[in-house]
């Protein structure tokens, strides 16, 4: 057995994969970052004197 072959026949620790959807982490991404935009719209953290009631 070479080394090689011995460092491909290893078992994976779980760290991260260069294989796998990341169409699907870019979609969760953009979600995150919508999904904060309209709290802090709501909230009226960006511009809290824009708008006086």
């Amino acid at each position: 057995m070479t080394a090689h072959s011995a460092a491909a026949a290893r078992a994976r620790t779980g760290g991260p994969r260069e294989d796998g959807p990341k169409i699907v982490e870019h979609v969760m991404g953009w979600t995150l970052v919508v999904v904060i935009a309209m709290l802090v719209t709501q909230l009226g953290l960006l511009l809290p004197d824009a708008y006086p009631t």
